[in-house]
Protein backbone atom coordinates (compact mmCIF):
# COMPACT_ATOMS: atom_id res chain seq x y z
CA UNK A 1 0.00 0.00 0.00
CA UNK A 2 1.13 3.58 -0.71
CA UNK A 3 1.26 5.62 1.67
CA UNK A 4 -0.08 9.15 -0.52
CA UNK A 5 0.00 11.31 2.66
CA UNK A 6 3.69 11.32 3.63
CA UNK A 7 5.76 14.11 2.74
CA UNK A 8 8.96 13.32 4.04
CA UNK A 9 11.41 10.23 5.56
CA UNK A 10 14.32 11.46 7.90
CA UNK A 11 16.67 9.98 9.59
CA UNK A 12 15.69 9.22 13.12
CA UNK A 13 19.76 9.79 14.06
CA UNK A 14 18.96 14.10 12.95
CA UNK A 15 15.17 13.99 14.34
CA UNK A 16 14.29 17.63 15.10
CA UNK A 17 10.95 18.79 16.82
CA UNK A 18 8.17 15.79 17.21
CA UNK A 19 5.43 17.15 15.14
CA UNK A 20 1.37 15.82 14.70
CA UNK A 21 1.78 13.62 11.86
CA UNK A 22 5.06 11.83 12.18
CA UNK A 23 5.63 8.07 13.16
CA UNK A 24 8.72 6.06 13.61
CA UNK A 25 9.50 3.68 10.79
CA UNK A 26 11.33 0.11 11.74
CA UNK A 27 9.77 -2.74 9.77
CA UNK A 28 7.32 -1.01 8.42
CA UNK A 29 4.69 -4.18 7.95
CA UNK A 30 1.72 -2.50 9.72
CA UNK A 31 2.64 0.92 8.27
CA UNK A 32 2.41 -0.30 4.79
CA UNK A 33 -0.40 -2.25 5.88
CA UNK A 34 -3.18 0.05 6.71
CA UNK A 35 -4.60 3.31 5.88
CA UNK A 36 -3.18 6.22 8.40
CA UNK A 37 -4.59 9.40 6.65
CA UNK A 38 -2.80 11.23 9.62
CA UNK A 39 0.71 10.32 8.60
CA UNK A 40 2.79 13.29 7.38
CA UNK A 41 6.24 12.02 8.15
CA UNK A 42 8.44 8.69 9.24
CA UNK A 43 11.28 9.00 11.49
CA UNK A 44 13.85 5.61 9.90
CA UNK A 45 14.82 3.92 13.20
CA UNK A 46 17.45 1.84 10.55
CA UNK A 47 20.14 3.99 10.41
CA UNK A 48 19.98 3.73 14.64
CA UNK A 49 22.50 0.75 13.85
CA UNK A 50 21.45 -0.87 17.30
CA UNK A 51 22.69 -4.38 17.94
CA UNK A 52 19.60 -6.92 17.44
CA UNK A 53 20.37 -9.01 20.81
CA UNK A 54 22.96 -8.23 23.62
CA UNK A 55 23.50 -10.73 26.24
CA UNK A 56 24.64 -9.48 29.50
CA UNK A 57 24.43 -11.04 33.19
CA UNK A 58 21.42 -9.16 33.42
CA UNK A 59 19.72 -10.34 31.14
CA UNK A 60 18.93 -10.31 27.18
CA UNK A 61 18.55 -6.97 25.62
CA UNK A 62 16.11 -7.05 22.08
CA UNK A 63 16.73 -4.11 20.35
CA UNK A 64 13.24 -2.42 19.19
CA UNK A 65 14.44 -2.86 15.85
CA UNK A 66 15.26 -6.59 16.16
CA UNK A 67 13.14 -8.38 13.25
CA UNK A 68 11.11 -11.41 14.53
CA UNK A 69 13.38 -13.04 12.25
CA UNK A 70 16.94 -12.21 14.09
CA UNK A 71 14.75 -13.25 17.54
CA UNK A 72 13.89 -16.60 16.12
CA UNK A 73 17.09 -18.00 14.97
CA UNK A 74 18.51 -16.98 18.29
CA UNK A 75 16.20 -18.99 19.73
CA UNK A 76 16.39 -22.10 17.81
CA UNK A 77 20.00 -22.26 17.78
CA UNK A 78 22.12 -24.80 18.98
CA UNK A 79 23.44 -24.50 22.28
CA UNK A 80 23.83 -21.32 24.16
CA UNK A 81 22.42 -20.11 27.35
CA UNK A 82 19.07 -20.43 28.46
CA UNK A 83 17.14 -23.55 27.12
CA UNK A 84 13.98 -23.15 28.44
CA UNK A 85 13.33 -19.31 27.98
CA UNK A 86 14.46 -20.13 24.37
CA UNK A 87 12.01 -22.96 23.37
CA UNK A 88 9.12 -19.96 24.85
CA UNK A 89 10.59 -17.34 22.89
CA UNK A 90 10.62 -19.62 19.79
CA UNK A 91 7.04 -20.66 20.70
CA UNK A 92 6.45 -17.02 20.78
CA UNK A 93 7.75 -16.15 17.28
CA UNK A 94 5.85 -19.57 15.35
CA UNK A 95 2.79 -17.52 17.08
CA UNK A 96 2.74 -14.77 14.31
CA UNK A 97 -0.18 -15.59 11.77
CA UNK A 98 1.97 -14.12 9.05
CA UNK A 99 4.85 -15.47 6.67
CA UNK A 100 8.18 -15.67 6.80
CA UNK A 101 8.38 -12.82 4.73
CA UNK A 102 7.16 -10.30 7.49
CA UNK A 103 8.90 -12.53 10.68
CA UNK A 104 12.13 -11.14 8.49
CA UNK A 105 11.00 -7.25 8.34
CA UNK A 106 8.39 -6.78 11.31
CA UNK A 107 10.45 -5.84 14.34
CA UNK A 108 9.97 -7.01 17.65
CA UNK A 109 9.28 -3.04 18.88
CA UNK A 110 7.11 -2.34 16.25
CA UNK A 111 4.87 -6.05 17.37
CA UNK A 112 5.16 -4.23 21.02
CA UNK A 113 3.75 -1.22 20.57
CA UNK A 114 1.29 -1.81 17.89
CA UNK A 115 -0.53 -3.61 21.14
CA UNK A 116 -2.79 -5.97 19.60
CA UNK A 117 -4.51 -8.13 22.36
CA UNK A 118 -2.75 -11.00 19.91
CA UNK A 119 0.76 -9.46 19.80
CA UNK A 120 2.71 -12.34 20.21
CA UNK A 121 6.00 -10.00 20.83
CA UNK A 122 3.86 -8.50 23.77
CA UNK A 123 2.77 -12.05 25.20
CA UNK A 124 6.55 -13.01 25.06
CA UNK A 125 7.92 -10.04 26.78
CA UNK A 126 5.22 -9.67 29.30
CA UNK A 127 5.88 -13.62 30.38
CA UNK A 128 9.39 -13.10 31.00
CA UNK A 129 9.27 -9.92 33.14
CA UNK A 130 10.63 -7.83 30.13
CA UNK A 131 11.18 -3.69 31.05
CA UNK A 132 10.87 -1.24 28.29
CA UNK A 133 13.14 1.54 27.75
CA UNK A 134 11.93 4.27 26.52
CA UNK A 135 13.80 7.31 25.34
CA UNK A 136 11.86 10.78 24.88
CA UNK A 137 12.68 13.43 22.66
CA UNK A 138 15.01 15.65 24.74
CA UNK A 139 17.03 12.75 25.45
CA UNK A 140 15.60 11.69 28.85
CA UNK A 141 14.99 7.78 29.65
CA UNK A 142 12.47 5.64 31.85
CA UNK A 143 11.72 2.09 32.31
CA UNK A 144 8.01 0.64 32.13
CA UNK A 145 7.46 -3.27 32.55
CA UNK A 146 5.84 -4.43 29.37
CA UNK A 147 2.54 -5.85 31.30
CA UNK A 148 2.42 -1.93 32.29
CA UNK A 149 3.45 -0.47 28.87
CA UNK A 150 0.19 -2.15 27.41
CA UNK A 151 -2.88 -0.32 28.53
CA UNK A 152 -5.02 -1.28 25.64
CA UNK A 153 -6.03 -2.70 22.11
CA UNK A 154 -3.67 -0.33 20.08
CA UNK A 155 -2.75 1.75 23.30
CA UNK A 156 0.39 1.93 24.71
CA UNK A 157 2.20 4.35 27.52
CA UNK A 158 4.12 6.22 25.22
CA UNK A 159 4.34 9.57 25.20
CA UNK A 160 4.40 11.76 22.12
CA UNK A 161 7.94 12.02 20.32
CA UNK A 162 8.82 8.90 23.07
CA UNK A 163 10.06 5.92 21.33
CA UNK A 164 10.54 2.46 22.63
CA UNK A 165 14.75 1.79 22.71
CA UNK A 166 14.37 -1.67 23.54
CA UNK A 167 12.93 -4.51 25.93
CA UNK A 168 14.83 -6.26 28.29
CA UNK A 169 14.32 -9.63 29.55
CA UNK A 170 15.65 -10.23 33.25
CA UNK A 171 18.29 -13.14 33.79
CA UNK A 172 16.09 -14.73 36.69
CA UNK A 173 13.37 -15.00 33.99
CA UNK A 174 15.32 -16.34 31.52
CA UNK A 175 17.04 -19.38 33.81
CA UNK A 176 13.32 -20.26 35.02
CA UNK A 177 10.98 -23.27 33.95
CA UNK A 178 8.85 -22.33 31.25
CA UNK A 179 5.49 -23.61 29.85
CA UNK A 180 3.23 -22.10 26.96
CA UNK A 181 -0.25 -22.77 25.70
CA UNK A 182 -1.98 -20.76 22.70
CA UNK A 183 -5.70 -21.93 21.11
CA UNK A 184 -6.76 -20.44 18.08
CA UNK A 185 -9.94 -21.30 15.27
CA UNK A 186 -7.32 -22.26 12.98
CA UNK A 187 -3.87 -24.32 13.22
CA UNK A 188 -2.14 -20.99 11.52
CA UNK A 189 -4.68 -18.17 13.13
CA UNK A 190 -4.07 -15.34 14.93
CA UNK A 191 -4.52 -16.59 18.77
CA UNK A 192 -7.39 -16.26 21.00
CA UNK A 193 -5.73 -17.18 24.10
CA UNK A 194 -2.37 -17.52 24.94
CA UNK A 195 -1.34 -18.24 28.52
CA UNK A 196 2.86 -18.85 29.34
CA UNK A 197 3.92 -19.54 32.85
CA UNK A 198 7.64 -19.32 34.60
CA UNK A 199 8.69 -20.56 37.62
CA UNK A 200 11.69 -19.41 39.20
CA UNK A 201 13.55 -22.74 40.00
CA UNK A 202 15.61 -21.22 43.05
CA UNK A 203 13.15 -18.86 44.73
CA UNK A 204 9.59 -20.97 44.04
CA UNK A 205 8.27 -17.79 42.72
CA UNK A 206 5.64 -18.10 39.78
CA UNK A 207 3.85 -15.85 37.44
CA UNK A 208 1.06 -16.78 34.88
CA UNK A 209 0.39 -14.00 32.35
CA UNK A 210 -2.74 -14.26 30.29
CA UNK A 211 -2.52 -12.81 26.59
CA UNK A 212 -4.61 -12.43 23.53
CA UNK A 213 -7.92 -13.26 24.96
CA UNK A 214 -7.93 -9.64 27.15
CA UNK A 215 -6.94 -6.39 25.80
CA UNK A 216 -4.02 -6.03 27.70
CA UNK A 217 -1.24 -8.65 29.30
CA UNK A 218 -2.41 -10.04 32.70
CA UNK A 219 0.34 -10.98 34.62
CA UNK A 220 -0.29 -13.15 37.63
CA UNK A 221 2.71 -13.31 40.25
CA UNK A 222 2.55 -16.08 43.28
CA UNK A 223 5.41 -16.42 45.81
CA UNK A 224 4.93 -19.82 45.26
CA UNK A 225 3.52 -22.05 42.60
CA UNK A 226 -0.22 -22.10 43.26
CA UNK A 227 -2.87 -25.26 43.40
CA UNK A 228 -5.00 -25.53 41.04
CA UNK A 229 -8.29 -23.93 43.07
CA UNK A 230 -5.99 -21.25 43.84
CA UNK A 231 -5.32 -20.53 40.28
CA UNK A 232 -8.50 -21.12 39.30
CA UNK A 233 -9.60 -18.39 41.64
CA UNK A 234 -6.47 -16.13 40.35
CA UNK A 235 -7.36 -15.82 36.76
CA UNK A 236 -11.22 -15.48 37.46
CA UNK A 237 -10.74 -12.24 39.54
CA UNK A 238 -7.89 -10.60 37.22
CA UNK A 239 -10.13 -11.84 34.18
CA UNK A 240 -13.44 -11.04 34.78
CA UNK A 241 -16.04 -11.70 31.89
CA UNK A 242 -16.09 -8.08 31.01
CA UNK A 243 -12.72 -8.00 30.11
CA UNK A 244 -12.36 -10.86 27.57
CA UNK A 245 -12.00 -9.36 23.94
CA UNK A 246 -14.90 -10.04 21.35
CA UNK A 247 -14.03 -10.08 18.25
CA UNK A 248 -14.00 -12.76 15.26
CA UNK A 249 -10.85 -14.72 16.35
CA UNK A 250 -13.40 -16.52 18.96
CA UNK A 251 -16.38 -16.00 21.09
CA UNK A 252 -15.71 -14.57 24.71
CA UNK A 253 -17.43 -17.21 26.86
CA UNK A 254 -15.49 -19.80 24.62
CA UNK A 255 -12.38 -17.71 25.04
CA UNK A 256 -12.62 -17.13 29.14
CA UNK A 257 -13.16 -20.87 29.41
CA UNK A 258 -9.75 -21.56 27.68
CA UNK A 259 -8.33 -18.97 29.64
CA UNK A 260 -8.51 -20.88 32.82
CA UNK A 261 -8.16 -24.34 31.41
CA UNK A 262 -4.70 -23.78 29.44
CA UNK A 263 -3.74 -21.66 32.80
CA UNK A 264 -4.20 -25.00 34.84
CA UNK A 265 -2.25 -26.83 31.81
CA UNK A 266 0.51 -24.37 32.46
CA UNK A 267 0.62 -24.86 36.02
CA UNK A 268 0.37 -27.87 35.68
CA UNK A 269 3.15 -28.92 33.53
CA UNK A 270 5.79 -26.15 35.75
CA UNK A 271 4.75 -28.19 38.80
CA UNK A 272 5.73 -31.49 36.94
CA UNK A 273 9.23 -29.43 35.50
CA UNK A 274 10.04 -28.69 39.04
Amino acid sequence: MDLTTVREVCDARRRTAWQPGDAWLAGGTHLFSEPDPGLRRLWDLGPMGWPPLTATDQGLEIAATCTVGELLAFATADGGHWPRARALIAQCCAAFSSSFKVWNTATVGGNVCLALPAAPMVSLAAALGGVCLLRGPAGRSRRLPVHRFVTGPGRTALRPGELLRSVTLPADALHGHTAFRRAALRPHGRSAVLVTGVLDPRRGGCAITVTAATPRPVRLAFPRLPTADGLRRAVHRAVPPAMIVDDVHGAPRWRRHLTAHLAEEVRSELSAGR
